[in-house]
């Protein structure tokens, strides 16, 4: 049984219909030879755009010369009502500044300190799970979504979801993705770079909406800072490091766009990631029997993660086949030369993540589900080379480590109290716009996993 991948679409199509397929689904979209071929290079009378799987060329472009392919704003400008400049969009010496006053929060003995606040998470998600775990089909990503929005506000504010003000929060960014703002026309044709980008205006009234409520809590965050009264949470630690270079801290407004960053990409990657984990476990039923007994054989304490390895290097599949954020895009800011091809200035480079995942040329089975093969030759290569669900080198997610830790965490209390069923009629459609989700949601049946 492989698990569920959207369909190619058709070789050759118009650059409107391109544009429309994009729109509603950026994996849908391209070709079936990228799972197969190095690079391929997309013309339009707008843009040129080059699609690179060639490891050697993602670790140029990501590692060995960042400088040389900022983040494209292409796809970023879709984002700048809400995000602002948020380290997820900004590029040069202000990403550079801003990541030296996030980084030290999410440091090793730092994400010690976050585990309480994920463990009182899952323990709530278990409770809400309780009272729905009769065997009907339920909506996965309702509840992954709460659990993974549940975590960030308790690790970043210390509060639970169910705080009212959290709560406006996360509808609002739900109202928000709906909008589907992540393509922006305006920022594909030339000459229109500097013109001001039209957005839907449920687009523009979200994110005014989800920007207030945060200014809300950094605020009364720095008025409990200067009073001497706030608590060691990852709020406070952002907000009091000084940027070793200059000494500034972040102002409230820088503060309001890191922290809708955090909510959307920690929030929304993570319900991705946890949702499509959790549908695998349910379509391989032996492999979430040996989760479950592993689950059982350990504590509930921060040193217990690292004892889950079974769950690891299932969680390490799941991002394979679904990575959440399934294409990264940068720009080349001179002429380059790839692959006995001339990549102009300007030129847009897409490492995808989702067809290197899959890629026929470098994986075992790639479309299969394997959690054992981390232990083998191809597997250790291409974790090097060909795996890459937090991007690579200086630009990898600040958050990779916390996300490891959240997922295993989660997977664990979740597997040892519940068992997972497919619906034998709803298989997930996976497909992206944020990030990659379903089309129609994953529907699984949650029963009480018996002692």
């Amino acid at each position: 049984m492989i698990p569920p991948k959207p369909l190619s679409r058709p070789e050759k199509v118009s650059v409107l219909r391109y544009m429309k397929l994009f729109r509603a689904d950026i994996l849908s979209v391209q070709p079936a030879k990228l799972y197969r071929v190095w690079m391929v290079e997309f013309k339009t009378p707008f843009f040129r755009s080059f699609i690179v799987n060639d490891p050697r060329l993602i670790k140029t472009v990501l590692n060995e010369r960042p400088d040389d392919f900022p983040k494209s704003d292409r796809i970023g400008a879709g984002l700048r009502p809400l995000l602002g400049d948020s380290v997820f969009l900004t590029n040069g010496d202000q990403w550079k500044r801003q990541r030296r006053i996030i980084d030290p929060a999410f440091e090793g003995g730092r994400l010690c300190d976050t585990y309480p606040a994920i463990h009182a998470a899952g323990v709530a998600s278990v409770a809400r799970l309780t009272t729905i775990a009769d065997g009907t089909p339920q909506e996965v990503e309702v509840e992954t979504s709460h659990v993974a929005a549940d975590i960030i506000v308790r690790t970043l504010f210390s509060i639970p979801i169910d705080d009212q003000v959290a709560t406006e929060v996360l509808d609002a960014f739900r109202s928000y993705q709906r909008t589907q703002p992540i393509l922006n026309l305006a920022a594909f044709i030339p000459g229109l770079k500097r013109m001001p980008r039209f957005f839907r205006s449920e687009t523009k009234t979200t994110a005014r909406k989800i920007r207030g409520l945060i200014t809300g809590l950094t605020q009364a965050r720095l008025d409990a800072i200067e009073a001497g009264e706030a608590t060691g949470d990852m709020a406070t630690k952002i907000m009091t490091t000084q940027d070793p270079q200059t000494g500034e801290t972040f102002s409230v407004d820088e503060m309001v766009e890191q922290v809708a960053i955090f909510f959307l990409a920690g929030h929304e990657t993570s319900a991705s990631a946890i949702a499509w984990a959790l549908y695998l476990l349910a379509l391989y039923p032996e492999w979430q029997d040996q989760l479950a007994d592993e689950a059982a054989a350990v504590s509930d304490d921060f040193a217990t993660v690292s004892k889950l390895r079974l769950t690891r290097d299932m969680f390490r599949e799941a991002l394979r086949l679904y990575p959440p954020v399934p294409m990264m895009v940068r720009e080349a800011t001179c002429l380059e030369h790839f692959r006995d091809r001339d990549v102009t200035k300007g030129a847009q480079v897409v490492l995808s993540s989702w067809h290197l995942h899959r890629h026929t040329r470098l994986w075992d089975n790639p479309d299969g589900f394997d959690p054992t093969r981390w232990a083998t030759e191809n597997g250790k290569t291409c974790a090097g080379d060909a795996y890459m669900p937090f991007s690579s080198g200086p630009r990898i997610c600040t958050g990779a480590g916390f996300a490891m830790i959240e997922g295993v965490t989660l997977l664990m209390m979740l597997v040892r109290h519940f068992k997972f069923e497919v619906v034998p009629d709803k298989t997930p459609e996976p497909v992206a716009h944020l990030t990659v989700r379903a089309r129609d949601d994953i529907w699984l049946r949650y029963v009480p996993r018996k002692p």
